[in-house]
């Protein structure tokens, strides 16, 4: 007689699947990760780009932050700047293709979660052997673009360089399906010097006349006030475009040296004007990376006093994601030992306030640095993880989906069917949300033991093999919405005959 389901009668208690942010930065910049070369077809690109999110599913990641604006270009469709030069070699040029939407089809077809990285207000390197496309900000508004060192750089202090900051942001937001937004550590630049190593100022001297003089602020404090200002608007306008994208950070991992009292080294808040500890006070982003590029037992940056300081400055809770730097790793004599990462994310997952890591970059993962790729793939992270939920997003627990089982023929595995698309969420969950489940996750019990899989949302099925020949007795559906909230699960229960 074939197998069949029932409704459970009786709560049932079920596997806690782990809850852990495991992210890799993928940088375009300069081509560091991708595309390898400016002069790849389209193809190469793409199968390129499968190779990284392959790598990443495969070493047990769950996610990717991709660089998609690192000059003030686009590395996705836009009418707001120009097509990145790091596609094709020529400013502007099209590519005959849109990176950023094949990146979220691919990344969430595996299971992945895409945030969109961008840089707010970098505009070119000076020893560019290009001219920038006509309707860059640097040809299209020179007056918001100053040349600084090696850069030119968009002026925070002017009104105008923000807005066309934002709108760049908010207008990936409405169009493209990501699960986040993400900024790095580029505020004010970094200082630099001259050829006699003089330090050079940052050459706002016009917005500061017009801006910064009449608010009686010093002009550090101005500049910190443009930042801060920048900051807090960013987060409203994406709630405001769509709530369930995060916005994420990733500043240095210094905020003021002497905090905690046995940090030393750059001064955020005095040299790039990045107050960031405010912005985790205020609750302006959902989860933070603060980038923890030194050994763990580096005197004067303590990886666990770093830790410990950026989880006590956030009252609200936001996620703090430890970033790493797998690139370090390397046969030289000064090199790191993959064992170092490995000893970081030991210390992250020991730590009360911080739920996960992300690594920079890509390439140190698909090179297998150290060995690093087949430790996470083999050990570290072989045990699938959920991406910690961001609940504050969220509209409370999500209900049930309905599911249905049937063995297979040939009864060999049961089959389970369930909805994906807005359609059938709708249908399925009836005032469920208004996308697809982020995540499905499945479990199975035979002869007392469960079997856990977690599937993209999109799958509409799975596929559970017979233990022994017998088919599950026990079988549970959730899944996550895109707050990564669990929702409420279907349990079934095979019938007695």
């Amino acid at each position: 007689m074939e197998p069949s389901y029932r409704l459970a009668e009786r709560p049932v208690a079920l596997p806690v699947v782990e809850r852990e942010f495991r992210g890799v930065w993928v940088a375009t910049v300069g081509n560091l990760d991708w595309p390898s070369r400016r002069d790849l077809s389209a193809e190469q690109q793409q199968l390129e780009l499968v190779r990284i999110l392959d790598t990443a599913r495969e070493q047990g990641l769950n996610a990717v932050i991709f660089q998609v604006r690192p000059m003030a270009d686009a590395l996705f469709a836009s009418t707001l700047e120009p097509w990145s030069e790091y596609l094709t070699g020529a400013p502007g040029q099209d590519p005959g293709w849109d990176p950023l939407a094949f990146a979220i089809e691919q990344a969430h077809a595996r299971g992945l979660e895409l945030h969109a990285w961008f840089n707010p207000f970098r505009a070119g390197f000076v020893a560019a052997r290009t001219t920038p496309a006509p309707h860059h900000v640097r040809r299209r508004r020179p007056d918001l673009v100053h040349r600084y060192g090696t850069y030119y750089w968009m002026d925070p202090g002017e009104p105008d360089a923000q807005r066309h900051s934002l709108n760049v942001i908010t207008d990936v937001v409405r169009r493209y399906d990501v699960d986040a937004v993400h900024i790095d550590d580029y505020f004010y630049p970094y200082r630099e010097r001259d050829a006699r190593g003089r330090l050079i100022p940052f050459p706002d001297e016009a917005s500061w006349a017009r801006y910064g003089v009449a608010t009686g602020l010093s002009r550090d404090d101005w500049r910190r006030a443009n930042i801060d200002g920048f900051v807090e608007a960013l987060y409203t306008a994406v709630r405001a475009v769509n709530p369930h994208v995060r916005v994420g950070i990733s500043p240095f991992g210094i905020w003021r040296p002497g905090h905690p009292a046995t940090v030393r080294g750059l001064d955020t808040y005095g040299e790039l004007y990045a107050d960031t500890r405010k912005w985790l006070l205020n609750g302006w982003a959902d989860y933070y990376a603060p980038q923890l590029y030194w050994r763990t037992d580096a005197p004067q940056q303590p990886y666990v006093d770093l830790l410990d300081w950026w989880s006590e400055q956030n009252p609200h809770g936001r996620h703090i994601w430890a970033g790493n730097i797998p690139n370090n790793i390397n046969d030289t004599e000064r090199g790191w030992r993959a064992a170092e990462i490995l000893e970081q994310v030991r210390l992250t997952r020991q730590h009360h306030g911080a739920t996960g890591n992300v690594h920079f970059s890509a390439s140190g993962l698909l090179r297998n640095a150290g060995g690093l790729g087949d430790a996470f793939r083999g050990h570290v992270y072989a045990a699938p993880a959920l991406v910690p939920a961001t609940p504050w997003l969220g509209s409370g627990v999500p209900p049930a989906p309905v599911v249905t089982a049937a063995p297979e023929a040939g009864m060999r595995a049961t089959l389970l069917q369930f909805g994906n698309d807005d359609a059938q969420a709708h249908a399925v969950h009836e005032t469920g949300p208004a996308h697809p489940p982020a995540r499905w996750i499945v479990h199975a019990r035979s002869d007392g033991e469960w079997q856990t899989m977690l599937l993209p949302g999109r799958h509409a099925r799975a596929r559970i093999e017979w233990r022994r020949g017998a088919p599950p007795d026990m079988i549970a559906v959730s899944y996550t919405d895109r707050a990564g909230v669990e929702s409420v699960a279907t349990v079934l229960q095979l019938e007695s005959h």
